[in-house]
C-alpha cells in the first residue's frame, strides 16, 4: 500500500497509508529504526454511541498544502454527520509529530464526540521488551525501550488534556490489541503494560449544533523519558498550531528559495516539480544518507525493504538537488559516501543510514570463483555527480578532502577493473540488481566517471593522471562501439556476458537503461546508433494500454501484472525517454512529446503528488514502493533539462543570447568541460 503523505525533518519521519493510518515512524535516522514496521496507528471517532475508525467507511482525501510539508486531510462520514480537516507535520526543528484536527458537527443538536488515537509500536523494529505507561507528570502515554522514547499526548482547543487512556498487550493469548478497547467509547485506564504492547488515548469534545472546534494530538520522540517530557512541555507552551504554522512557513520558504522559470511549463508540471523537491527532502537523513524509499509493505516481496542508501540512487538524487539549487544536501551525501568507499576504490551494494553495510544478495563467490559483489555504476556515478556539483558551485574547499579518497581512488579502480579481452569495464551487477555482466548502462556511467575524474585532475594540476583517465575512457568508448553495437539488431545490446565456458554471449533484450549510453557523455545524442536504439526502445517498451508509460525491459517480472505488455510502466524509464527527446529538440515543436510525458507523470502521481516506483499497466494505480526517491529526483532533473533546452531555443532575437544563459557561461571551467568532452569524442572515432 502506498505511503501517501510522508512528513519529516531529517531525523523523524512519519508515513501514512491511503487510509490515513500511520504505518512508518523512523527515528533518529530516516530509514533506520522503524518503530512501527507497517503496523497501524488508527484514528477513531465515537459519537451518539457509535464508533468508527476512519480507515473504514469514510470518505478520505489525503493531500499536502501547496508547497509545504504540512498535510491537508479531509475526512467525512455521512451517517455520523462528522467532518474533519486535519493538518499533519513534523516540526522542522524539534523531533515531534503534530496533528491539528478541525472537527465539524454537521447535526443541529449538541453532541459529545470522542477522538481516539491508537499506537502500535514495535520499538527498534520488534515488539520484544517494549513498555507502554501512563505518565501523570505530562498526562500522556510513553512507549519506550532502550534509548528510544515516544510520548503521545493531546488537548482540545481550550487546553483540556486527555479524557481517557489505556495500555495493554497485543498479539499474545489471542489479544488483538488495546485498540479494540476503544470501540465501545470507553478505555480501561490500565496504566502500564510490558512486552508486546499497544496503547490508546482519547480526547473528549462537546459541540453545539452545526459548530466547529479544534483539537490537537502529537508524538514527541527522544532518547530519554526526560527528553520527551521536555518536548511535551515545549509543544504545550508554544502550542501545536503555532509549531505547525512555523513548519508551514519554513517549507514554503525552502521550496521557493530558488526560482526556475516554471511559469513556462504547464502549472501541473511546476507543482509536481516543487512537490518532488519536498518529498525528496523527507527521504534524506540528517547525516547525509539518501534513502531509496521508506515503505515497509514491500517486505512482503522478499522480507526486506528499500530503506537503504544505494550509492547510485544517492548520486542521482544529489545531482538533482545540485541542479535545483540545494548544494548542502548534496555535500552531505558526498561526505557520507567518502566514508564508505573501500581502500581499493569501489563502493559496495548498499548501506544503512548510519554508514554500516546493509543487506545484499550479491555473492562474493560465484561459479567456483571469488568476485566483487558490486554494481560498478554506483562508484562511477558518485564521481560524475561530484564533478557536476563542482561545476555548479566551484566550492574548492569542499572538494579538496574528497579529491584523493573518492575521485582518484575511484578512478584508479575503474581503470583497473576491466575485462582483459574486450577492454570494457569488468563484469558487475546491473542497475536492476538482477544479474552480472557488462551492461550498456554501466559502461556509460564508467565513461562519465572517468571523464569527470580526468577533469578533476586537470583542475588540480595532475595533467599526467588526467591524460591517463582520458585515455582509458577513450578505450572504453571504442570497445563499446565494437562489442555493444550490433548491426543485425540496428541498436546497442543490453549487455554482454561470459557463459559457463568463458565465451562471450550477447543479451539482446531491449532495456530502458540504455539511456545511459548518451546520458553521461559516452555517445552524442545525435549519434545515429543512439537514434536507432532509442527508437527501438520506444517501440518495444512503451506500454500499449490506456495507461502508457515505459517499462524497464522486455518481460520484466518484478510485480508483473499481465503478460501481454513488456512490463509495468516505471516513472524513471518514461522520464528517460523525455530526456532523450529534450536533448534532440531543436525547436519548441520538438518538445511537444516531452510536455506530454511530464504531464503523464504528474497525472499518475497520487493525489498528494507522491510518485511510486511503477504503476499498474491497466489501472494506472501505484505499484511497489511509494514514494520512490529516484522517481522524484528524475522528474526534477528532466524538468531542469527541459528548462535548459527552452533557454537555448528561446534566444534573444537581437543578440542571440539565451534568456537563461548563466552569467559565467564563458568562464574557464566551462571551456575546460566543453573542450575535454570534444577531445574525448575526437579520440574515440566511431567504429
Amino acid at each position: 500500500m502506498p505511503r501517501d503523505i510522508p512528513v519529516g525533518n531529517g531525523k523523524l519521519l512519519v508515513c501514512f497509508d491511503e487510509q490515513y493510518c500511520i504505518r512508518e515512524l523512523y527515528f533518529p535516522h530516516v530509514g533506520k529504526e522503524n518503530h512501527v514496521t507497517g503496523n497501524c496507528f488508527r484514528f477513531g471517532v465515537w459519537v451518539d454511541s457509535q464508533f468508527s475508525w476512519v480507515e473504514t467507511d469514510w470518505d478520505r482525501d489525503l493531500r499536502y498544502e501547496s508547497d509545504t510539508l504540512v498535510t491537508t486531510v479531509n475526512l467525512y462520514h455521512k451517517r455520523l454527520g462528522i467532518r474533519f480537516v486535519c493538518h499533519d507535520a513534523v516540526d522542522f526543528h524539534e523531533n515531534c509529530y503534530l496533528r491539528e484536527i478541525s472537527l465539524q458537527n454537521l447535526h443541529p443538536k449538541t453532541r459529545e464526540i470522542r477522538l481516539f488515537f491508537s499506537h502500535d509500536f514495535d520499538i527498534s523494529g520488534n515488539s520484544v521488551g517494549d513498555t507502554a505507561a501512563y505518565d501523570p507528570k505530562t498526562g500522556g502515554v510513553v512507549h519506550y525501550k532502550g534509548p528510544r522514547y515516544f510520548l503521545a499526548n493531546g488537548f482540545v482547543n481550550e487546553g483540556e488534556g486527555l479524557a481517557q487512556f489505556a495500555t495493554g498487550q497485543k498479539g499474545i493469548g489471542g489479544k488483538e490489541g488495546t485498540f479494540r478497547d476503544a470501540e465501545d467509547g470507553l478505555l480501561s485506564g490500565n496504566a502500564i503494560a510490558q512486552g508486546s504492547v499497544d496503547s490508546v488515548i482519547a480526547l473528549s469534545l462537546t459541540l453545539t449544533g452545526m459548530s466547529r472546534v479544534s483539537a490537537y494530538y502529537w508524538i514527541a520522540a527522544g532518547q530519554s523519558w526526560e527528553e520527551v517530557r521536555l518536548l511535551d512541555s515545549l509543544i504545550k507552551q508554544k502550542h501545536p498550531k503555532n509549531l505547525i504554522q512555523r513548519t508551514r512557513d519554513y517549507w514554503h520558504l525552502w521550496v521557493r528559495k530558488e526560482s526556475p522559470p516554471l511559469e513556462l511549463l504547464p502549472e501541473k508540471i511546476g507543482e509536481t516539480y516543487r512537490r518532488s523537491l519536498l518529498v525528496l527532502r523527507t527521504q534524506i537523513d540528517w547525516q547525509g544518507g539518501i534513502l531509496a524509499a521508506n515503505d515497509s509493505d514491500v517486505i512482503q516481496f522478499n522480507r526486506d525493504t528499500y530503506s537503504y542508501i544505494w550509492p547510485r540512487d544517492g548520486a542521482l538524487v544529489a545531482n538533482a538537488m545540485d541542479l535545483a539549487g540545494y548544494p548542502v544536501i548534496a555535500q552531505n551525501f558526498y561526505n557520507f559516501v567518502a566514508g564508505l568507499i573501500e581502500k581499493e576504490g569501489y563502493l559496495l551494494h548498499k548501506y544503512n543510514p548510519d554508514g554500516t553495510l546493509a543487506s545484499s544478495w550479491h555473492p562474493w563467490f560465484r561459479g567456483g570463483k571469488p568476485q566483487l559483489p558490486i554494481q560498478e555504476d554506483e562508484t562511477a556515478l558518485v564521481i560524475w555527480a561530484l564533478w557536476n556539483h563542482f561545476v555548479f558551485y566551484r566550492d574548492i574547499e569542499f572538494i579538496k578532502p574528497l579529491y584523493k579518497p573518492v575521485v582518484k581512488r575511484g578512478a584508479d579502480f575503474m581503470c583497473h577493473y576491466r575485462d582483459s579481452e574486450t577492454g570494457l569495464p569488468g563484469e558487475s551487477y546491473d542497475l536492476w540488481e538482477e544479474q552480472p555482466g557488462i551492461f550498456g548502462f554501466t559502461v556509460g556511467t564508467v565513461f562519465g566517471g572517468l571523464t569527470a575524474a580526468s577533469l578533476f585532475c586537470t583542475v588540480f594540476g595532475e595533467n599526467k593522471r588526467a591524460e591517463h583517465y582520458l585515455k582509458v575512457a577513450a578505450e572504453i568508448r571504442d570497445a563499446a562501439s565494437l562489442h555493444l553495437w550490433h548491426e543485425d539488431l540496428n541498436r546497442f545490446c543490453r549487455m554482454i556476458y561470459r557463459n559457463e565456458h568463458g565465451d562471450i554471449e550477447v543479451d539482446r533484450t531491449c532495456d530502458a537503461s540504455l539511456w545511459g549510453l548518451f546520458a553521461f557523455g559516452l555517445y552524442s545524442v545525435d549519434d545515429p546508433r543512439i537514434t536507432s536504439t532509442m527508437k527501438a526502445l520506444k517501440e518495444r517498451l512503451w506500454v500499449k494500454t490506456s495507461v502508457g508509460g515505459m517499462a524497464r525491459y522486455e518481460d520484466d517480472y518484478y510485480h508483473r501484472i499481465v503478460n501481454d505488455v513488456p512490463g509495468n510502466p516505471w516513472f524513471i524509464c518514461t522520464l528517460w525517454l523525455a530526456d532523450y527527446l529534450i536533448e534532440r529538440a531543436r525547436n519548441e515543436k520538438d518538445l511537444e512529446d516531452v510536455f506530454e510525458i511530464l504531464t503523464w507523470v504528474s497525472d499518475h502521481a497520487l493525489p498528494s503528488g507522491v510518485l511510486a516506483e511503477q504503476v499498474h499497466p491497466l489501472t494506472g494505480k501505484p505499484l511497489s514502493v511509494s514514494p520512490l526517491t529516484w522517481s522524484h529526483s528524475t522528474f526534477v532533473v528532466s524538468t531542469q533539462r527541459l528548462l535548459g533546452r527552452l533557454g537555448k531555443i528561446k534566444a534573444c532575437p537581437e543578440c542571440g543570447a539565451s534568456w537563461m544563459a548563466r552569467a559565467k557561461s564563458e568562464d574557464w571551467i566551462d571551456r575546460l568541460y566543453t573542450d575535454r568532452c570534444d577531445s574525448i569524442h575526437g579520440i574515440c572515432q566511431v567504429r
